[in-house]
């Protein structure tokens, strides 16, 4: 059997990983219902770490870190993870979740602008023509249910501004400096530290009640715990040693058209032709992305 191409395995794997956050997307609206925000985002998080760090194990890869590599390891995850995650969360307080999307998946742009000086990543035209393509179905999705961003909104646009930089800056970080560490590792170490901050915050601002969660939230949370913090934080970090910087951050912009798509389906959200139309363009300019 003829082995898929590095170009291949990693655009399945962006594709995995976009489908997982994108699915993420229904269960956080339904989550912020019956939770506070950092827990319903620490909790799985940490879960999620240990997950991967028990397939580690299995897989036959050590959890040791060496002390030269822990510095730009706690980078990565501050980065990746924990400013992300963060960011995104307290923006929805100001912010309804479309409204959110369209800034946070700015970070194409951001990895773009940062690929082409750190990396040397120089858009041609075909990656430029995918990057507008894929936008055009974000804006298609996106600004058919109506967005208004007043000044009454600024603080969750500057967060969510944050979220698509830092992101970025991580993407093109982790890309220049490979973190030398097996893959499941990297990926349980990272989800472990940018979590954990988090998770102090909760402990520290916030009040749980485990009782007052329903089953289909419990359910919820270990989907959470186990697809989009752990096996698609893998796939992220495992496509991008795949794939151009830029062209795997395309590939995240399938994530809010999934999301809406899911969310059609799960709880009765409107879907029609311009869902379809949104998907289209977008997946188009993903497959376009990587093919070039």
């Amino acid at each position: 059997m003829r082995a898929l191409s590095p170009q291949t395995t990693g655009f399945l794997l962006l594709l995995f990983t976009a489908c997982g956050w994108g699915f993420a997307w229904p269960s956080m609206k339904f989550l912020v219902g019956e939770m506070p925000p950092l827990a319903m985002r620490a909790w799985p998080a940490m879960v999620g770490a240990g997950v991967l760090a028990t397939i580690a194990l299995a897989a036959g890869e050590s959890l040791a870190v060496s002390r030269a590599v822990f510095p730009r390891l706690a980078l990565a995850a501050f980065l990746n993870v924990a400013c992300w995650m963060g960011f995104s969360t307290f923006a929805l307080l100001w912010l309804s979740a479309s409204e959110a999307a369209i800034t946070c998946y700015t970070m194409p742009i951001w990895t773009a602008l940062l690929a082409w000086p750190v990396l040397g990543e120089r858009p041609n035209a075909r990656r430029v023509i995918a990057l507008l393509i894929g936008f055009a179905g974000v804006a298609v999705l996106m600004l058919g249910q109506g967005v208004s961003l007043g000044v009454a909104k600024l603080p969750g646009v500057l967060l969510t501004t944050g979220a698509a930089v830092t992101f970025a800056i991580g993407t093109v970080v982790t890309k220049r400096w490979p973190l030398a560490l097996p893959p499941l590792t990297s990926a349980a170490w990272q989800v472990g530290l940018g979590g954990a901050p988090m998770l102090l915050a909760s402990l520290l601002f916030e009040r749980l009640d485990p009782g007052a969660i329903s089953t289909t939230a419990w359910a919820l949370l270990a989907y959470s715990a186990v697809i989009p913090l752990c096996l698609c934080y893998a796939g992220w970090f495992a496509a991008l040693r795949r794939l151009p910087a830029s062209a795997a951050s395309i590939g995240t912009l399938l994530a809010p058209v999934i999301g809406v798509c899911v969310a059609a389906l799960t709880l009765g959200e409107p879907f029609g032709t311009r869902e379809v139309v949104a998907l289209s363009l977008t997946l188009g300019g993903v497959v376009l992305a990587v093919r070039g």
